[in-house]
């Protein structure tokens, strides 16, 4: 399963890890997702979604519905 959330689009990130002697290895960001089962009042049933927590704050500030139509993921 593709770890991108389906609202914002946040996909995983990669750069460089530094320690203390500057020494650099690669290393990956993986987006906070979290599965969430959230109500969609149209469908009048619950949706199963892998959402990111910026993804769960837009839910809750614009509605599901209007975030699924501006949907990036």
């Amino acid at each position: 399963m593709a770890k991108v959330c389906p609202i914002t689009g946040k996909r995983p990130m990669s750069g460089n890890k530094v320690s203390h002697a500057n020494n650099k290895t690669r290393r990956r960001w993986e987006p906070n997702l979290q599965w969430k089962r959230i109500w969609v009042p149209s469908e009048k049933k619950f949706v199963r979604m892998r959402v990111s927590a910026r993804g769960l704050r837009t839910i809750n500030k614009i509605g599901v519905e209007a975030a699924l139509l501006q949907a990036k993921g």
